[in-house]
């Protein structure tokens, strides 16, 4: 029998694995061979390719796991554990960072791999439970109950901010359209093509979605953007009506842009308010080391309400639950109402109610105010409307985009 694990961002993970390898659940492993597939294991071996030197696990290209793709780290552990000929596999965030050609080719493996070795799944997202799974349990205050999926994908509740979004303290720039515009740009890294010929622009107070196959050219598109990428000089880019290497700064575009991505997170062990956490985007700093005027602080209040998290605005940041830690970053990306909100990859790691969370402020972000937003996502969340969206393709001569919506 192959059994799944719903639970939330607030449950403890590390615990919950502990217990089924050792036998302290519903899941009987006892006196069988296992491995784990998870970011866990993933971590444990760069730890080791770092402080060693070499690797044990290596990708279809021959690289480390350190400097390889979300994606082919996945498919080069999952292959590497299969090796080892377990009888039992834990699979934990199976889905995460993944495009869906690769989701697709994980998904096959593990559904060919059921037939002859029993796989635990443990997931936050109800739609990610794999179709081979015969029961499926909630972890609820520390206990394991059956749950009923169907029932519970039924009864999810809509979200909603009622508090109306502050007014721009001081707008960056009068509206430029458009806000960013590629012409014809292409990029390569040695012998190899990334992009091909990329013509895009996003206008003001567009809501967009970047989408593409890992490793097609996203993070490099957005490098040129908001980064200090030189590969982007020379190029025929245009950002807020200025010519990419006519002068400008990165931090003068970083002025005019909100900025939030899942990796922001990896690592943080400050411990600001949460208050100041969302004050800080005023400066482009991630903690408070100036001053902020009377009006700021009136806005990050504003935000606090909006969230409904003004009576925790004294509490350490990290006390906060991954899902309302990224509300608060996103308040910070979006206090000085920049003209273009990046959010890459925000969803990933997030629970079904967080994920609700985040839609419900996105969307609310992009009906009440003039800031473009670039979503960048291989997801496309339930309830999440861009007004277009942009694809890259890849191909051996580097990655076509085009509009598709």
């Amino acid at each position: 029998m192959h059994t799944a694990i719903y639970i939330s961002n607030k449950d403890d993970k590390p615990q919950l694995i502990e217990h089924i390898i050792h036998g302290n659940s519903i899941v009987n492993l006892s006196n069988l061979k296992g491995a784990l597939f998870s970011e866990i294991t993933l971590g444990l071996f760069i730890e080791e390719e770092i402080i060693h030197g070499y690797f044990d696990v290596q990708t279809a290209t021959k690289n480390s796991l350190l400097h390889s793709s979300e994606g082919e780290r996945k498919q080069a552990l999952l292959q590497h554990l299969i090796s080892k000929k377990p009888e039992y596999l834990i699979v934990d965030n199976v889905f995460g960072n993944l495009d869906i050609l690769k989701q697709a080719a994980i998904q096959k493996t593990l559904i060919d791999l059921s037939a002859s070795v029993k796989i635990i799944q443990i997931t936050n997202r109800i739609a990610e439970i794999l179709p081979f799974i015969d029961k499926t349990y909630q972890l609820k205050d520390g206990n394991l109950l059956e749950f009923n999926t169907i029932e519970a994908s039924k009864s999810k509740n809509a979200i909603t901010f009622v508090e109306a979004l502050p007014k721009p303290y001081q707008p960056v720039s009068e509206p430029i359209n458009p806000l960013i515009k590629f012409n014809k740009v292409s990029v390569a890294y040695g012998e190899r093509p990334i992009l091909n010929a990329i013509s895009w622009e996003i206008k003001h107070g567009e809501f967009w979605q970047l989408i593409g196959a890992n490793g097609s050219g996203k993070s490099t598109i957005l490098s040129m953007i908001y980064g200090d990428n030189a590969k982007a000089y020379g190029q025929d880019i245009t950002l807020f009506g200025i010519k990419k290497g006519s002068g400008e700064s990165v931090w003068d575009l970083k002025r005019k842009i909100g900025y939030f991505s899942s990796e922001m997170l990896r690592g943080f062990k400050r411990l600001d308010a949460v208050g100041n956490m969302i004050v800080s985007g005023f400066f482009d700093s991630v903690g408070l080391y100036k001053e902020p005027t009377n009006a700021q602080i009136k806005i990050t209040e504003q935000w606090l309400h909006v969230l409904q998290l003004f009576h925790l605005r004294k509490q350490p940041f990290l006390s906060l639950s991954k899902g309302h830690q990224r509300l608060v970053l996103i308040a910070r990306a979006m206090v000085k109402q920049p003209p273009l909100l990046i959010l890459d990859e925000p969803t990933n790691g997030l629970d079904d109610f967080d994920v609700a969370l985040f839609t419900a402020l996105i969307n609310k972000i992009a009906k009440e105010t003039d800031s473009a937003i670039l979503y960048v996502s291989h997801r496309k969340e339930a309830g999440l409307t861009p007004d277009f969206i942009y694809e890259l393709t890849t191909s051996d001569q580097g990655s076509t985009g085009k509009t598709i919506k």
